[in-house]
């Protein structure tokens, strides 16, 4: 089947039918993230969106490198060109390698990551392993007129390039607006203009991560690494460069700078963003100190939480939501999330034990395509929930005996949840760990010999022999002491 799919681009500011460049390929690049602290209910939201972006465009049939990088250096605190290594403070409070840091937290994240049934990307980069193509990339721009170097470090030189080209075209701000909202900070004496960014810095004595350069012993500026990685992977022009609402700007814009003044013109097709999780109305982040991470949702060992919540309630949580609208963070909203998901998933255990009947009674609609039509609309996912939602009362209905499917609307209904509720949306039916079961099985022993007990203090033997004849039989192996019973299981 054919879809003209319709994709929100944030530079044009409208939506526009997808077109690849090199189609059936295409190349998308997602800001992934800075590992230095474990993945909080901001991270997942990118995570997810980019997630159905990957697998919707695959379902369509189009081979997608996906590429989705890591930041391990070069990321300075508050986003500023001055300050300490986030990844290389952490390292210091905890006495640990940066590398240490990296590969503890890059591990958690895939962990959290996969509990959310994010896929991998193709490819995941790491910033510390394209030093080289960083390199190359500055003195690209240097070589080009559009940046300068200044005691070891090279700055990109807003204003000359705003002169040929326009800064702040992805944003929607001006030069002056720019240079009006840059904080006066240390080190700054270093730059022509407040609003020049970093593309190398010069490692001051006590900085760790260094690398050697034509300019000094040092790093890359923060916002080089997907400049530098996505043409590296995808060419020097791709389809979508995605990431958080939050990343528009500096990091986005300067990308477009950075790939204009290096190669004449942008590499990105398709600018995508996500917007942000808040609580109470303002961002959740790492640098606020307001975030709650996976694993507290998870646990519920959050004091702003009232219960743990499952990774499958998160991702459905975000999902009820479009990419480009704000979602703000309650219990209450998460709990409408969970019960939610517990009727779909309700609805599609009874789906699969219902019988087909000679004809239909209730008309199916066109639930496949409306949920077609609602992903074309830039992957408008709640609207695809509400015809899930729309599927399920049908459902219910046969499963009452108050209306019949014949066996073709049968199959339709269940092609429709396997491939938009678990295929495209990512959603899935979760059971405990291991270690929950284990509890849960051995509550319900316990309440089985707890009976027992009764029934020989009644003297109520027949049950209390049965009780413990069967359970024998299962290979339990009981035996009565003076406090009650023990158990174990000797399969």
């Amino acid at each position: 089947m054919e879809q003209q799919l319709l994709i929100y681009n944030t530079l044009t500011r409208s939506k526009a039918l997808f077109k690849p460049l090199h189609a059936p390929h295409v190349g998308m690049y997602v800001c992934g993230p800075t590992v230095y602290g474990d993945a909080h209910l901001g991270h997942a939201r990118p995570a997810i969106t980019f997630d159905i972006v990957f697998r919707y465009l695959t379902h369509l049939g189009y081979k997608v490198r996906y590429v989705r990088n890591i930041t391990d250096v070069g990321h300075l605190e508050h986003d500023a060109d001055e300050g300490e290594d986030k990844i290389a403070k952490k390292a210091r409070l905890e006495q640990l390698e940066p590398m240490e840091v990296v590969q503890y937290y890059l591990g958690r994240y895939h962990k959290a990551m996969e509990a959310l049934n994010v896929l991998p990307p193709s490819i995941e980069p790491h910033a510390s392993g394209h030093i080289m193509e960083q390199i190359k990339l500055v003195q690209e721009i240097l070589d080009n007129g559009y940046a300068y170097e200044n005691q070891g470090s090279v700055y990109f030189d807003v204003a000359k390039y705003n002169q040929d080209h326009r800064y702040g075209k992805l944003s929607g701000r001006n030069l002056d607006d720019v240079m009006n909202t840059t904080r006066e900070l240390d080190g700054q004496h270093e730059k022509r203009n407040p609003a020049d960014f970093a593309l190398w810095k010069c490692a001051q004595p006590e900085h760790i991560m260094r690398w050697p350069s034509p300019w000094s012993d040092g790093f890359p500026g923060w916002h080089c690494e997907c400049t530098a990685m996505g043409r590296k992977y995808l060419g020097n022009h791709f389809d979508i460069h995605g990431g958080g609402m939050d990343l528009v700007f500096p990091h986005h814009e300067c990308e477009i700078a950075q790939s204009v003044a290096s190669q004449g013109d942008d590499m990105v097709h398709y600018w995508m963003h996500n917007n942000m999780i808040t609580i109470n109305g303002t961002k959740m982040g790492k640098s606020l100190g307001n975030f709650i991470t996976l694993d507290e949702f998870f646990g519920g060992t959050h004091p702003l939480l009232s219960q743990a919540y499952t990774p499958m309630t998160i991702r459905f949580f975000i999902l009820q939501a479009h990419y480009r609208s704000t979602v703000d963070f309650s219990n209450e909203a998460l709990q409408a999330s969970q019960k939610g998901l517990e009727r779909l998933m309700e609805a599609t255990v009874k789906l699969k034990e219902l019988q087909p009947a000679e004809v239909s009674t209730i008309s199916i609609g066109e639930i496949r395509q409306k949920c077609y039509d609602a992903m074309n609309d830039d992957f408008n996912t709640p609207i695809v929930i509400s015809h899930l939602f729309d599927a399920c009362r049908i459902i219910n209905t046969v499963a009452d005996k108050k209306a019949s499917l014949c066996a073709q609307d049968l199959d339709e209904l269940k092609g429709v949840f396997s491939l938009f509720m678990n295929d495209i949306l990512g959603l899935k039916q979760e059971t405990g760990s291991n270690d929950e079961r284990e509890v849960a099985f051995g509550k319900v022993v316990d309440m089985l010999l707890e009976q027992r007990m009764k029934a020989k203090a009644a003297k109520d033997w027949a049950t209390s022999d049965k009780i413990r004849d069967e359970l024998t039989a299962l290979g339990f192996e009981i035996k009565d002491t003076k406090d009650g019973f023990s158990w174990r299981l000797n399969k």
